[in-house]
């Protein structure tokens, strides 16, 4: 379950040394381009998570997880064969949509087997994998490149992939019985989306969290070309993505203990004033520098900023959740959805905007972040 849940950060921090390389070989018009193979790749898991949320609760976690895989598998082998971007980037959009399967369903199966102290034993497990994975898959990407060509990436994906999905099928039972499923109909989802779309502290918050993860994605998507094109890293480029992403994994890890001392609302606005602040910094720094920093300051500041944002994904989701009740399924699957589909268009915005400066990045961070404080103070103001 923990590579299974992993699959999807594999599956983009995997790919980032090779984009521009993918980008060449491919026909690319720019950076720009090159940075959709990773922005999209969210798009296919916002249509997923809306398909395989329902699914797996009608026809059960086996299903969802093994029909996943292979949608994966074949939006996998797409990238390998494609002879343009445009079959490149479809290509992604499917292997994100397969992905979203196990994603979704291998936590509903722990959720049936395990309660209360064995299900937190279980996922601190998976959120330990979950957090090492988009440290070293970058690294992982850079060792396929020195020895073999970028299609190979993909091929290691569908080897994972197939592995992953023979060790489910041989060992993992069905763990939703057949009297505790719930059919699908087109008037319940659609009674449920009704719900959401007009509840205004769930969308406040989905909103906040759309929006935060939007900026984020805008570095993610530009970050090979942030460090080895702008700041000349070379093949240390996995290195410096790996201290980021150090910085957000420790971050969840201390939001655990910090919650339930401050709360999640206290530590969202603490954090979203944070992020905010640290996007100032980060502008005065490239006005100064010419939208060009040092590194070791372009570093550390970030390593701030995502320390912030570690602490919203966790908060803004669970705030999202808190007042859907029963509608915690399919209302999971909605706000993964909607999040990811608000985040995707600001993505491709902030980074067709990176080419010679970090500057894209900071004011990103700093609007958006700002939106997001704006929409959380609108929902808990109902809230009250």
């Amino acid at each position: 379950m923990a590579f299974m849940t992993s699959l999807v950060a594999l599956s983009i921090d995997a790919m980032l040394p090779a984009l521009t390389q993918i980008g060449s070989a491919l026909g690319s018009s720019g950076a720009h381009e090159d940075h959709l193979i990773v922005s999209l790749f969210f798009l296919g898991l916002a249509l997923g998570q809306l398909y395989y949320g329902p699914m797996s609760d009608a026809k059960g976690r086996r299903s969802a997880i093994l029909s996943g895989l292979v949608i994966f598998a074949i939006g996998t082998l797409i990238c390998i064969f494609a002879e343009s971007m445009t079959t490149m980037l479809v290509g992604r959009v499917v292997q994100a949509f397969g992905v979203s399967g196990p994603r979704i369903a291998s936590i509903a199966l722990i959720r049936d087997q395990y309660a209360g102290e064995a299900m937190a034993k279980v996922m601190s497990f998976i959120m330990m994998v979950f957090i090492l994975v988009p440290m070293i898959a970058p690294v992982f990407g850079q060792a396929i490149l020195i020895w073999f060509s970028w299609h190979h990436i993909f091929t290691s994906f569908l080897l994972i992939g197939s592995a992953l999905g023979l060790w489910f099928f041989m060992r993992q039972p069905e763990t939703l019985l057949s009297e505790n499923r719930i059919p699908f109909s087109w008037p319940t989802l659609w009674q449920s989306c009704r719900f959401i779309l007009t509840h205004r502290e769930v969308m406040g918050f989905t909103v906040a969290m759309g929006c935060v993860f939007g900026a984020f994605l805008a570095y993610l998507s530009a970050s090979q070309t942030l460090f080895q094109d702008i700041y000349q890293t070379g093949e240390l480029f996995p290195l410096y993505f790996a201290i980021l992403a150090f910085s957000i994994g420790f971050a969840s890890f201390l939001n655990g203990h910090l919650v339930m001392r401050l709360g999640m609302h206290k530590l969202s606005r603490w954090a979203l004033i944070g992020v905010i602040s640290c996007a100032l910094i980060l502008l005065g720094q490239a006005l100064y520098f010419d939208g060009l920093p040092p590194l070791w300051s372009f570093v550390s500041t970030l390593f701030f900023t995502f320390f912030f944002v570690g602490i919203l994904f966790g908060n803004l989701n669970s705030m999202a959740m808190e007042p859907l009740g029963k509608l915690a399924g399919i209302g999971a699957a909605i706000i993964g959805s909607l999040s990811s589909s608000f985040s995707v268009p600001i993505a491709i915005l902030i980074s067709s905007f990176i080419e010679t400066s970090v500057m894209p990045i900071a004011i990103g961070f700093g609007v958006f972040g700002g939106l997001a404080l704006v929409s959380v103070s609108l929902a808990e103001t109902r809230e009250r």
